[in-house]
């Protein structure tokens, strides 16, 4: 089989350099786009390293920008797409509704149309757990009923699914998609080359945790101690980065191997196994031997109690499994910190 071409849209972030990397070392040509609206060019010369893909195309892309995508298309023999390009804060989708929808939606529906247009394209969207919401009973498998989103970032994740799930239908073949739901991505590359770099105030834990640890911010505050989980902090599905964008080979293998059962198929990207905030922070203290600064605040409007994956179908359909310890992920985010930090 001759060799295939993946664009990653959002490819110069977090979740985008460590699936480039995977992506790479699975025998993929791939082609990196982004704009740079939230990250730097840090973890792309990062994914160049780890991989000694010193030419690896990098394509400035906005994709809200319909002509340049589908000038993208037109540039490259694209046979999946992998789309990242969105923004992903819940705090800010709640103050900025209209930012959140312009963006989300209008770089996937350039995505489809660019896509459609050239024909015979795999299409994989990163969808988020925030589609199940509160959830009835845990942990949720993909047929857990979808609830009405806490935040406008969360419904832009469920109207870009049954935009996806449309386009596929309508496209008489043309068109394929997979749906991946991550739950809590954590962690950095081993290497300590690629990370979580968020900019200003991390809206995410584990870099919270890490800055904290070495002096960034003075305090970390743990948002509830009174939920009802076995020590009132709430609990989560926490994956490492690696495993997660090893999930992306597996789903992009299946849909250009014609492996699918569907046209359109949706994967839990998740561990299956629920930790504590209390819980990750203990852990991080002994494993890396640092000790945090840390004080419990009141509740955070629209934080779900507890929530983990069943990822069954996504071991035995597509063969994936998340094999990283909590400990190797929180060593390597620990790592990366330092790394950052010139230590």
């Amino acid at each position: 089989m001759s060799k295939k071409t993946v664009l990653v849209s959002g490819g110069a972030g977090f979740i985008g350099s460590h699936v480039s990397v995977e992506l790479l070392q699975a025998g993929y040509d791939v082609v990196v786009a982004d704009n740079f609206s939230n990250c730097d060019r840090t973890c792309f010369e990062g994914v160049k390293k780890i991989t000694g893909r010193e030419d690896l195309p990098l394509e400035i892309v906005d994709f809200c920008d319909e002509a340049a995508v589908k000038a993208l298309f037109a540039k490259y023999p694209i046979d999946a797409v992998i789309h990242f390009a969105a923004y992903k804060a819940v705090g800010e989708s709640v103050a900025k509704p209209l930012m959140y929808y312009r963006n989300n939606l209008q770089s996937f529906l350039s995505v489809l149309e660019a896509a459609q247009e050239k024909g015979n394209v795999n299409v994989l969207f990163s969808s988020s757990a925030t589609v199940y919401g509160e959830p009835d009973a845990v942990p949720v498998t993909e047929d857990t009923p979808r609830k009405p989103a806490t935040s406008p970032y969360g419904n832009t994740k469920t109207m870009c699914e049954d935009i996806l799930r449309d386009t596929v239908k309508a496209s008489g073949g043309k068109l394929k998609g997979i749906l991946l739901r991550y739950f809590n991505p954590i962690g950095a590359h081993p290497s300590a080359l690629i990370g979580e770099l968020p900019r200003g105030v991390p809206n995410n834990l584990v870099p919270f945790i890490t800055q904290t640890a070495i002096g960034k911010r003075e305090c970390l505050s743990i948002f509830g101690n009174d939920y009802p989980t076995p020590d009132g902090t709430c609990q989560r599905d926490y994956i490492d980065i690696v495993d997660l964008a090893k999930a992306h080979v597996y789903a992009v293998t299946r849909m250009v191997e014609g492996k699918m059962k569907e046209e359109c198929e949706v994967f839990n990207v998740g561990t299956g196994r629920p930790v504590s905030v209390m819980e990750l922070v203990n852990a991080f203290e002994k494993v890396n031997g640092v000790k945090l600064n840390w004080k419990f605040a009141p509740r955070r409007p629209g934080d779900v109690t507890a929530i983990w994956a069943d990822p069954t179908k996504a071991n035995n359909e597509m063969g994936w499994h998340a094999t990283r310890t909590i400990e190797e992920t929180l060593k390597a985010a620990w790592a990366w910190e330092c790394h950052l930090a010139g230590k």
